[in-house]
């Protein structure tokens, strides 16, 4: 994967609308887990882009929300989801948390790994 392709795919994937039924905030907002091999295709895009833009010092306006929707927006929906009876799939809260700390890394410049916690009660 490309970084243009990595960008397009994480923009496509917080564009709520119906011509874009299954990307991962539409389909959160609906109640519905993410399609098979959605998340692992956002963690590869979000390298791609971080290995792209780790000594850039300014991103882009619409792949900056994109990143803070995907990386604050939703687990915000899973919370919310989660408190009015929602069963999300047993792993979303750790993708949506290792999600999060690749956008974070995306803007600081420094890749870590994830260490699972947080993100509300079971």
């Amino acid at each position: 994967m490309n970084y243009e392709t990595a960008r397009k795919l994480l923009v496509s994937q917080t564009t709520t609308n119906e011509e874009n039924p299954d990307a991962l905030l539409m389909r959160m907002k609906q109640g519905k887990p993410p399609v098979p091999g959605q998340i692992t295709s956002i963690l590869l895009a979000l390298k791609v882009v971080f290995e792209a833009l780790k000594d850039a010092s300014n991103l882009d306006r619409e792949l900056a929300f994109a990143l803070y929707q995907l990386g604050v927006k939703a687990p915000q929906i899973f919370v919310a989801g989660r408190k009015v009876g929602i069963d999300w799939p047993p792993l979303l809260k750790e993708d949506l948390l290792r999600i999060s700390l690749a956008t974070e890394c995306i803007f600081s410049g420094v890749w870590q790994t994830p260490q699972i916690g947080g993100l509300g009660g079971h």
